[in-house]
């Protein structure tokens, strides 16, 4: 296995950004992390030295889910063309199968990424039996915070996190003014992560900084760690579908629950209100929801995937 000379920075941090209705601008900005690390530039490709094989491997559902793991998708597809990176892609087959799978990328990879916070556990045991390979793990810091200051779990293992309350305060924002009854819904996939609370959040503050009468109501499909709240679209068009039966005044949703969402926004659609996408712009991406669909609170998770596959030089 090719030695990496250069390793992923501890606690890549990389800013959301807001997507209006059918555009698919790449660029993006990044917001440097504590010391001083910032997420690497998509735009300045670094050489690599060899081959250098990337094993990606994907959360529940793999390419196809029209949202997170697409968005992974299309950064590693950049990285295959613009640094000649080899690729292993792995999506388990169920969650008890990512450890499993993380082993399996680390045995023929130098790069293994965990598409998704449900790979940290798991991550934290793979990396310290494979100390000669790099793992960096989506919505996880990867951190010990029983430290101060807060250390990597394993060296050899960085997280890249995101800004999510920016992104959604923007999207906040747009419902704030686009409401015509002051209440908005917001539908999230597991509670008690952090991770969506941090969207909800950004969310609720940013329609309050234009509409302090607005009314948000929340709602989660489930509590951690049941990550089919994620891969349920029936689930998340039946969720709000009672929360406007309750709420019938509802006229934007924000939803933040992966392939759940797009029931979500089938039900908006279909009741005659407004829907904004999350991860990707969903507008593009489910093309069959474009008639609700006014924003999208677009991760650019491909920068990422792409920057980190090619930041080895």
């Amino acid at each position: 296995m090719i030695k990496i000379k250069r390793m992923l920075a501890f606690g890549v941090v990389a800013a959301l950004g807001f997507t209006a209705c059918g555009s698919d601008d790449d660029t993006t900005d990044t917001t440097e992390a504590p010391g001083g690390t910032s997420a690497p530039d998509a735009s300045s490709p670094a050489p690599t030295d060899g081959d250098i094989t990337v094993g990606l491997t994907f959360d529940l559902l793999g390419r196809g889910d029209q949202s997170f793991n697409d968005s992974a998708a299309a950064g590693i597809d950049r990285a295959k063309a613009e640094f000649g990176v080899t690729v292993n892609e792995v999506t388990p087959t169920d969650a008890s199968a990512r450890g499993t799978d993380l082993q399996l990328q680390a045995e023929n990879a130098d790069l293994v990424i965990g598409v998704g916070f449900s790979f940290a556990a798991d991550a934290a045991t793979v990396a310290v039996e494979n100390p000669d390979v790099k793992f960096a793990i989506v919505d996880d810091s990867m951190l010990n915070f029983d430290t101060d200051p807060p250390t990597p779990i394993a060296e050899n293992v960085a997280g890249l996190v995101f800004s999510e309350e920016q992104g959604s305060y923007l999207v906040g924002v747009a419902a704030g003014l686009k409401t015509t009854t002051n209440k908005v819904g917001f539908i999230g996939g597991v509670s008690g992560i952090g991770l969506i609370e941090k969207f909800q959040a950004g969310f609720e503050a940013g329609a309050k900084s234009v509409n302090p009468d607005i009314q948000v109501t929340t709602y989660y499909v489930s509590p951690a760690p049941d990550g089919k709240a994620f891969n349920d679209p029936a689930q998340g068009k039946s969720d709000a579908n009672q929360l406007l039966a309750f709420f019938p005044d509802i006229d934007v949703f924000f939803q933040v629950a992966g392939k759940t969402g797009n029931g979500v926004l089938e039900a908006a659609c279909e009741a005659g209100i407004h829907g904004i996408g999350v991860d990707v712009d969903q507008f593009l991406s489910t093309p069959e929801f474009q008639s609700c669909i006014v924003v999208s609170a677009e991760k650019k998770l491909k920068n990422i995937i792409q920057g980190s596959s090619g930041s080895y030089g």
